[in-house]
């Protein structure tokens, strides 16, 4: 059995629907490494696999309906834990004519920003050190106090030595972070103990001045990833493994209806792909594949 652990931050998502008229919304629940989880469960459904995620929701009725629907999905939930008080963070999506999205939060006090400070963090990083695969992104790293930071560094260290895999994905966003410095020191700390990499090159750019892919993937070579994947949005994606680097052509879309996700479902499947045993080229078109559906359709997570 492959046990793959989402780690990071659902909330509740409200989504603006236009066509109901102003004030119409939807509510439902996403987050980066949530998405992720959730089509990393459909992709490794037939497969001996188990997703889990590990997150920290509170002891009100939207968290029970989160772990509800997790489940449904066939998500672990037993490393989820649940502080008496708290609750999830909120977040509205407004989408313009081209599907591109605006998000505005309310986060500060969600319960996930107590992520490995909890009184069970200790048991919980036991448990995730034998895990297979550990998934996280620099959302998780920005919502972490730089104490659970760097537990998360050291479950990153101590799976890779045991000859598991880390796969990060760098999802900067700049609300999140004090400063660039600061953004820049912690998410190249967890480049130097990532296996894989699943960028978007706009991200790699913005936060550390790139050019192009290819100086994207000599960092993150530099750094010590041996598996890169740069994600390019429509153009094809840059993959690279063992010294060499490709692109693989992006799924054509007919209409982007909302682009929410489209990051987090490629990885799923790329991760669900290279687990299944197949080559990073064919893994990458399945990112492409999965990416192409998401978007068509509103919301972070579509229907199955």
């Amino acid at each position: 059995m492959t046990r793959i652990a989402c780690i990071g931050e659902c909330m509740i998502e409200l989504f603006e629907d236009a066509a109901s008229g102003p004030g119409s919304m939807r509510r439902t629940w996403g987050g980066d490494t949530l998405n992720s989880a959730v089509y990393l469960a459909r992709e490794l459904a037939d497969r001996q696999a188990r997703v889990h995620y590990v997150t920290v929701l509170g002891d009100d009725p939207y968290s029970a309906e989160m772990l509800d629907g997790w489940t449904a999905e066939g998500i672990d939930t037993s490393l989820t834990e649940r502080l008496p008080g708290g609750l999830p963070g909120l977040y509205t999506i407004r989408v313009d004519e081209r599907g591109e999205r605006e998000f505005l939060y309310w986060r500060d006090r969600a319960a996930a920003r107590q992520l490995f400070a909890t009184a069970g963090a200790e048991q919980t990083l036991a448990a995730l050190a034998g895990f297979d695969w550990l998934y996280f992104s620099g959302i998780t790293l920005a919502i972490l106090s730089p104490g659970a930071r760097e537990k998360l560094m050291d479950l990153c260290r101590g799976v890779r030595k045991r000859g598991g895999q880390v796969a990060f994905d760098t999802n900067f966003r700049p609300r999140l972070w004090p400063d660039r410095e600061e953004a820049r020191a912690v998410i190249g700390q967890a480049w130097q103990n990532a296996s894989v990499a699943l960028p978007t090159f706009e991200d790699e750019a913005a936060l550390f001045g790139d050019e192009n892919a290819a100086t994207t993937v000599a960092r993150l070579r530099d750094a010590g990833c041996g598996e890169i994947v740069v994600k390019r949005g429509a153009d094809p994606c840059v993959v690279a493994l063992n010294g060499e680097m490709l692109e693989v052509a992006a799924a054509p879309v007919s209409q982007v209806i909302d682009s929410t996700a489209a990051g987090d479902s490629f990885n799923a499947a790329y991760i669900a792909a290279r687990i299944a045993g197949q080559l990073p080229n064919e893994a990458a078109k399945a990112g492409h594949a999965l990416a192409a559906r998401v978007i068509g359709q509103r919301g972070a997570i579509i229907q199955r």
